[in-house]
């Protein structure tokens, strides 16, 4: 039976807050950042490009199902299989977890398996690149589905008046675990000798444990967080395997109905597909433009790991201060003068200090765009329109990167590239001020905060 919750507040819209639940709700942003920061982030990419290049042919070629693939794209490509297969599967599950009310089970379950296909990520070596690819698709489907059921709790645990910070300490405390894990392996990784392992043992190693934080703190949410509600008939002639496309349908549908919702969704896919192109991109600039070492490139991304944790605290703090717009506005402002400020940077040294506004902003402008949106869908519906937020937000993560590598194509500059990033946070910006929050949180049947 779950425990009963200790109320912190109760708001117009009826939610009973309950602390005991955010503090579960928490440590899921902590069991799952193990995986984004060691093993996508870090580990994983170089050392199955290398298992790649080992199985491939003398033209550096590999030929999963006959398909001729550059081996030292397999990573990108297999990543970006498993973001395109979320497509289908995440309004599957989303409006499965409606109907059937079971978010928490399913958060459970895919957060267990995407945690057991990781540690089994210790089993590629040699040249079984086949396996680890099939392995990081399967682990980053089931992590993109925990995510899913993970975000649609955080209307029913928040007021409306807490959902920024709510969010933001969520952001906040995933950082700080990702961070504490990736400290850990890295001293495993540069003192391999000193451990009687090779390179090569410590990142299976590493992978290993991070599938192993990732079920362990999976724990303290499943005990903590509540079943609420009851199942939903499902519609006459629907079965659970077809009624999450049927929902989806309905879902884009429906939301014409609340145009305030769409036109934020719009700013949101157009600034964070910005923002993550930044992140994915910012150690190749470091290493191709600047002449960066690897050691100097993961000491940076442990400085930014860390400052994120602040800088998402800060953002919460800020949304409570100018208002909920108001803040995301800012960040926005500082991402695009930081995409400007790497146009000029000449070194190393410089780079690190360009690293820390992006470290300030990178937990906020997700944590609050999170928490906003979470306010401006209708209740009851929160596991259907995030499978829509996270579909939208992976139906176009493509664009910016494709921005990037044809600006680097056509110019040969790294710079111009890195620049031409700027286009996603002007146009983001502009939807973004044109959106009434307050008038979409009432259209959509909430009740907004005293600043929205």
């Amino acid at each position: 039976m779950d425990a009963q919750p200790v109320a912190v507040g109760v708001r117009a819209s009826g939610l009973t807050e309950s602390r005991r639940e955010q503090v579960g709700w928490y440590f899921y942003d902590v069991a799952n950042s193990a995986f984004t920061t060691t093993v996508v982030t870090v580990f994983l990419g170089p050392y199955l490009t290398n298992i790649t290049q080992a199985a491939a042919d003398a033209t550096g070629f590999v030929y999963p199902l006959g398909i001729p693939v550059a081996a030292d794209s397999f990573f990108a490509y297999m990543i970006s299989l498993s973001v395109f297969l979320q497509i289908f599967l995440l309004p599957l599950i989303g409006a499965i977890a409606d109907y059937t009310n079971l978010k928490k089970q399913l958060l459970g379950g895919f957060a267990f398996a995407g945690a057991l296909i990781t540690m089994c990520l210790y089993f590629v070596q040699g040249n079984n690149y086949l396996l680890g690819g099939a392995l990081l698709v399967l682990a980053n489907l089931c992590f993109g589905a925990s995510i899913v059921f993970y975000n649609a709790f955080l209307p029913e645990i928040a007021s409306p008046e807490r959902r920024d910070a709510v969010s933001s300490q969520g952001w906040a405390l995933g950082y700080l675990g990702g961070g504490l894990l990736l400290v850990a392996n890295l001293v495993l990784f540069l003192n391999a000798e000193r451990f009687g392992v090779s390179e090569g043992q410590a990142v299976r190693i590493s992978l290993v444990s991070a599938g192993l934080w990732w079920a362990i703190f999976t724990l303290v949410p499943l005990r903590l967080l509540r079943q609420r509600g009851a199942p939903r008939p499902l519609p006459a002639g629907e079965r659970y395997l077809t009624v999450g496309f049927s929902q989806l349908r309905h879902t884009f549908l429906q939301a014409r109905r609340f145009p305030q919702t769409l036109l934020f969704l719009a700013a949101y896919l157009l600034y964070n597909d910005g923002i993550q192109a930044v992140i994915a991109l910012s150690s190749q600039f470091g290493a191709e433009e600047l002449g960066m070492e690897s050691s100097s490139l993961i000491t940076l991304i442990l400085i930014v790991q860390f400052m994120a944790f602040f800088g998402a605290l800060l953002f919460g703090w800020l949304a409570r201060l100018l208002g909920t717009k108001r803040a995301l506005i800012v960040s926005l402002l500082i991402w695009t003068a930081t995409v400007v400020a790497a146009y000029f940077v000449q070194n190393g040294t410089q780079f690190y200090i360009l690293a820390v506004p992006i470290a300030l902003v990178l937990g906020g402008s997700q944590a609050l765009s999170r928490s906003v949106f979470s306010q401006m869908i209708p209740p009851g519906q929160e596991a259907e329109y995030f499978s829509l937020y996270e579909v939208s937000e992976r139906g176009t993560s493509w664009l910016a990167p494709l921005f990037f590598g044809l600006a680097l194509q056509f110019t040969g500059s790294y710079r111009i590239a890195i620049i031409s990033l700027i286009v996603f946070f002007f146009a983001g910006l502009a939807l973004l001020s044109r959106v009434d929050f307050r008038r979409a949180i009432v259209e959509s049947g909430n009740v907004p905060p005293e600043r929205a």
